[in-house]
Formats: structure tokens, C-alpha cells, sequence
């Protein structure tokens, strides 16, 4: 696999890390010191995708995301949070401005590998998802060209991975889905990897789909779609 990677990284020490691991896997590196300059870069350079720190001078990771996700251009660029950060209110914050994923220092080379190279298998054109497919649940409607999430005629705005999560939850109904699974499915993870990043994205779809989110919890196991509710008769 190839492609042009963004590296927005303000200390020397792991930039110079990340620029050697990535180009030895055969990609194209660009990188940046700095969130203005990570902006700059993405605009200038159309990456295919961006692994970027958190704490930034000029301006930190959240701000980065936010102005590439209002970006036509930008928005559906694929983007990676590397953080010293690991609370869970930090990666609450990543997720839900449309990070597709999120791996907290120090970390394994391997895994970051794995998850650059998972999150732009999942963004490339070999994804298998039926592109002229729908989905509808009840109220809630999901087309898969479009990228497009309706409850009843109000157009819902998610996240890349909130969308590719709530259409394996959907295409799976009646189906119990473990975390290993989704983030095999979703995230494209062959290994074991962190599955509060399942928990942050099912926390994210239920705020946005209020009354119209068919996930459910099972304990000890994953998730689920509960069944279609039965329109109210008048």
C-alpha cells in the first residue's frame, strides 16, 4: 500500500520516528511542526491521509480536524489522532469531530502502521460496501453512495466511522457484534486493539440519533440492533 501521509507533530524526537517508520512501508511523508502549518500543508498537498498530536503550537490537534472537516475539499480526509493524552474525555472530543481513529503514546510502530494502513484500506475505492444501497430501520434511513443519514425527513451529520459503524450494525441486524468484530469490520483491525474506540463511537450515534438509535448493549459481549419500531397507528 501507498499514498501521501501527513505527519503534524511538534516534537522532533517522534516526527523524525513516524517520517522514517512510514516511508520505509513505501509511503510519500509530508510533515509539519506546527497546527497552522499542518492546515497549510493539507490544503497544499491534499494528503490522502493525516496523523496528527493533539498538543500543537499555533494551533492544537482539535483545531487541525475541525478546519479540514469544514473544508469541502478536506472533509472526508481521513485522519489519525497520535496523543500523550489518553483520558477518555479526550478521545470523547477527537471522535466526535470526525477522527477516524486514535492510538496515545508510546506506541507500538507496528500498530500505528496497521492502523495507517487500515483506515485508508477502509477510505479507498476497494471498499465493498454496495455504493447504491440503502438501508432503512423504522424512522432511521442510511444511504451508503450518498453518505447520508436520515431520521424521518431530518438529515443527521456524522462522523466517517459513526457512519461506517452505524452500517455494519444495520447490515448486520439481528446479529450480535462483538468489539473485536467492529474493529475488525469498521477499523480493519486483524489484532486486538482498543475497543473504547467502539464505545466512544456508540456513545457518539446514540447523541446524535436521540430516540432513533437502534444499538443495543450486551453486556459482556457488544452490540446490537434492536428491532424496527412499529410505526404509531393513528
Amino acid at each position: 500500500m501507498t499514498g501521501r501521509v501527513l505527519v503534524v507533530e511538534d516534537d522532533p524526537v517522534i516526527r523524525a520516528n513516524v517520517l522514517e517508520l512510514l516511508t520505509e512501508e513505501g509511503f510519500e511523508v509530508v510533515a509539519a511542526r506546527d497546527g497552522a502549518d499542518g492546515v497549510a500543508l493539507a490544503k497544499a498537498r491534499d494528503p490522502d491521509l493525516v496523523v496528527c498530536d493533539i498538543s500543537l503550537p499555533k494551533l492544537d490537534g482539535y483545531g487541525v480536524l475541525r478546519a479540514i472537516r469544514e473544508d469541502p475539499a478536506l472533509a472526508s480526509m481521513p485522519f489519525i489522532f497520535l496523543t500523550a493524552k489518553a483520558e477518555r474525555s479526550d478521545m470523547r472530543m477527537g471522535m466526535s469531530l470526525g477522527a477516524d481513529d486514535y492510538l496515545t503514546k508510546p506506541f507500538n510502530p507496528r500498530e500505528l502502521v496497521a492502523r495507517v494502513k487500515s483506515v485508508l484500506r477502509r477510505a479507498g475505492p476497494e471498499r465493498r460496501r454496495d455504493e447504491m444501497k440503502e438501508l432503512n430501520h423504522g424512522e432511521l434511513s442510511i444511504n451508503a453512495g450518498k453518505r447520508e443519514v436520515y431520521v424521518g425527513d431530518d438529515e443527521i451529520q456524522l462522523a466517517p466511522k459513526e457512519f461506517d459503524l452505524l452500517w455494519e450494525l444495520l447490515d448486520h441486524r439481528g446479529l450480535v457484534l462483538t468489539r473485536d468484530q467492529l474493529l475488525e469490520r469498521v477499523w480493519g483491525y486483524t489484532f486486538a486493539g482498543d475497543t473504547r474506540t467502539v464505545d466512544v463511537h456508540v456513545r457518539q450515534l446514540r447523541r446524535k440519533l436521540g430516540d432513533a438509535s437502534p444499538i443495543v448493549t450486551v453486556w459482556g459481549v457488544g452490540y446490537k440492533v434492536s428491532p424496527a419500531r412499529e410505526p404509531a397507528k393513528a
